[in-house]
């Protein structure tokens, strides 16, 4: 629901840098897998309790995910590019819940459970619905260029990184926060398939 907006606000300095390392022969596939690295350290961090300084790689991995992308558009994007990065994401956000999990199963294991199956289903919304609107050559660029149809939601990558960070900063909560994210999930992936249903029902 936030990322247009997100990306007319962030994608102009990020495309600035991206020019830059571009230039300076960086690959935006390296930032992708850099990114992941970051990223899947965050969640361990997260595992060990230590949610501070997670929520520090947390960040930098989520920049590392912009600039790739802004890294692609400066030089030659390319379709596996696209891949890498999607399921680098995918990856990245089924680590974190995990991550809460070990941390305290007692406490967590049932609502991050929850939240893991809901990430699981929207996602398969998500890229079911791209697959679709690849076959039937539909466009849009309201996310920014990507290499997938990007359909909308409740729920996108703006709000997902805003709920890591609340988490991170509110670690206790983590049960609570899950079960509503969680839920919503659901929510934007019943929204994509009555979407899809109405779009795609007709073929």
């Amino acid at each position: 629901m936030l990322d247009a907006a997100a990306r007319r606000l962030i994608d102009p300095p990020l495309d600035a840098i991206g020019r830059r390392l571009a230039a300076l022969g960086v690959g935006a596939d390296a930032v992708t897998l850099v990114g992941l690295a970051m990223g899947l350290l965050s969640a361990a961090l997260i595992a060990a309790g230590l949610y501070s300084l997670a929520l520090v790689f947390l960040l930098a991995s989520r920049l590392a995910d912009g600039l790739d992308g802004a890294i692609a558009r400066a030089g030659r994007s390319t379709d596996f590019g696209g891949y890498l990065d999607i399921t680098a994401d995918f990856l990245f956000y089924g680590a974190v819940p995990l991550a809460f999990i070990i941390a305290d199963p007692a406490a967590n294991g049932a609502a991050g459970g929850f939240l893991l199956a809901s990430f699981y289903v929207n996602g398969a919304t998500f890229l079911g619905f791209s697959a679709l609107a690849e076959r039937h050559k539909m466009k849009t660029e309201v996310h920014g260029k990507k290499s997938l149809y990007f359909s909308e939601g409740i729920l996108e990558g703006t709000e997902t990184i805003l709920f890591f960070i609340l988490i991170c900063l509110l670690p206790s909560n983590f049960a609570t926060f899950a079960w509503i994210f969680g839920a919503l999930c659901f929510v934007t992936a019943v929204m994509r398939v009555l979407g899809a249903r109405k779009i795609f029902g007709k073929d």
